[in-house]
C-alpha cells in the first residue's frame, strides 16, 4: 500500500531490468515517460512526502560503482549520482551490496529516517535522508545469519514492516532466512517463522531459513501480517509469533506477490504463479486473487486480463495498491505489461506495454510538473 495525496493524478513508478518510468493517468488513457536511469537494473523505488518537499528515491545499478540509492527532491527532474557506493558494507565484514531490494521511509515524525534492506540479506539505517547509511548489526550479527542460504534470486532482505505505532518494533523478511523481530529498535532480534513451512527443506517447520516472498499489514491492525511464502500463504493474528495456513481455494499457493486494500484489513491481494519449476501463471490463465474475509476464501478476478496464452510472472514487489476511492490497483509483468485496476480489483486494462521486465510498481500521486522527459500518449481505452 502506498500514501497518496490529492495534490496530483494517479502515478505509478515503475522499475525494470533497464531503467524506471513514470506512468499517469490521463483522460482516456495514460501517459508512459521516457526511461529513467536508461539500462540500468532498478529492484527498488520510493516515495516519500514526510519533509518540507516531496523525495524521490531508486535502488539503481552502476557498471562503474555498483548499487547505490539515488535522490531527487524536484520529483524527478534531476537525481543524485554518487561516485562511490552510499549504502557499503563496513571493510570489516568482507562483503559488497549486489542489490538494494527494498526502500522504506521511517516514521512520519522522523523525516529523515529511512531504511534500505539488501542482497545479501542485510538492513541499513539512514538518520540524514538517505545521504549516508549504517550497517544495522543487531540483525547482522545474529547467529542465524551464517546459516542462510542464497534462493533463486538470491540472498536478499526484501521486506521491511515499521509498527505505525511503536518505533522500535519491526519486522523483515529475508529470502531464504525466514521473517525476524524486533522490538527494540534493530537492537535485538528473534527468528518467527512457527508454522510456515520449508517444502525444501527436510525439516519441513525449520527454526528458520524458510523462503518468504513477501509480507502485508494493514495499519488498522498492526498485529495481523498476511504473507506469501515459497509454496503457502499465510496469516499471523499475534504479531508474527504464529502463522495459519490460508491458501483456501487458489490454484496455487505458490507466488512472489501481495498487496492490502488500504481501507480494508481483510482485503488482500495475489497473483498466483504455477510452481517454483514453472514460474508462470497457472493454466496460462492471468488471474489476479482477493480476498474479503482474511484469506478464508479467495476469488479471481479476470475482467479485462488475458485468460489464454498469458504465460505470465509477476514479481514480489510488482503489485501494489494506492488509497484512491475506490482504491486502485496494479502490477506490472515480466513481459513488460503493467495493468491497472482503479475500481479494486473489479475491472482491469492494460496500461502499458513492451516495457523491459518488471522489477517493481510503487504508486503515488505526485503533482503534475514539467520532467526532463517528454512524455509520450498512449492509445486510450
Amino acid at each position: 500500500m502506498n500514501a497518496l495525496t490529492q495534490s496530483g493524478p494517479r502515478t505509478l513508478l515503475i522499475g525494470t531490468m533497464k531503467g524506471a518510468f513514470v506512468v499517469r493517468q490521463r483522460r482516456g488513457g495514460w501517459s508512459i515517460s521516457e526511461p529513467i536511469f536508461p539500462g540500468r537494473p532498478v529492484y527498488a523505488l520510493a516515495y516519500d512526502e514526510r519533509g518540507p518537499r516531496p523525495r524521490l528515491y531508486a535502488g539503481t545499478e552502476s557498471p562503474f560503482w555498483g548499487p547505490a540509492l539515488r535522490i531527487s527532491e524536484d520529483l524527478g527532474q534531476t537525481w543524485t549520482e554518487p561516485t562511490e557506493p552510499n549504502v557499503r558494507f563496513p571493510t570489516d565484514t568482507d562483503l559488497a551490496v549486489k542489490q538494494i531490494w527494498q526502500i522504506t521511509p521511517g516514521a512520519p515524525d522522523q523525516p529523515d529516517l529511512m531504511y534500505v534492506g539488501v542482497a545479501p540479506a542485510a538492513l541499513f539505517v539512514s538518520r540524514d535522508a538517505g545521504q549516508s547509511f549504517e550497517l544495522v548489526r543487531g540483525l547482522f550479527d545474529h547467529p542465524h545469519r551464517q546459516k542462510w542460504s542464497p534462493g533463486a534470486g538470491g540472498l536478499c532482505l526484501h521486506t521491511i514492516l515499521l509498527h505505525p505505532e511503536d518505533p522500535q518494533r519491526m519486522l523483515v523478511a529475508i529470502s531464504t532466512g525466514g521473517i525476524y523481530l524486533t522490538e527494540d529498535g534493530g537492537t535485538s532480534w528473534r527468528s518467527s517463522n512457527d508454522g510456515i513451512r520449508a517444502q525444501f527443506l527436510p525439516d519441513k517447520y525449520p527454526e528458520f531459513g524458510q523462503c518468504v516472498h513477501k509480507v502485508v499489514r494493514h495499519p488498522a491492525r498492526p498485529d495481523r501480517f498476511f504473507l506469501q511464502n515459497h509454496w503457502g500463504l499465510y496469516r499471523s493474528d499475534d504479531g508474527g509469533n504464529h502463522w495459519w495456513d490460508i491458501a483456501n481455494g487458489v490454484p496455487s499457493d505458490f507466488g512472489f506477490s501481495m498487496a492490502m486494500h488500504p481501507r480494508d484489513p481483510e482485503t488482500v491481494y495475489i497473483v498466483p504463479l504455477e510452481s517454483d519449476e514453472f514460474r508462470c501463471t497457472p493454466e496460462a490463465r492471468l488471474r489476479v486473487y482477493r480476498t474479503r474475509d482474511g484469506g478464508t476464501s479467495w476469488k479471481p478476478l479476470t475482467r479485462g486480463l488475458p485468460q489464454k496464452n498469458a504465460w505470465e510472472t509477476v514479481l514480489r514487489d510488482s503489485l501494489v495498491t494506492d488509497d484512491g476511492d475506490p482504491a486502485g490497483v496494479y502490477f506490472g509483468t515480466r513481459s513488460g505489461k503493467v495493468f491497472a485496476s482503479l475500481d479494486a480489483g473489479n475491472g482491469w486494462e492494460c496500461a502499458v506495454e513492451g516495457l523491459p521486465p518488471v522489477t517493481c510498481v510503487r504508486a503515488a500521486r505526485i503533482p503534475d510538473r514539467k520532467t526532463p522527459v517528454r512524455p509520450r500518449r498512449l492509445r486510450a481505452k
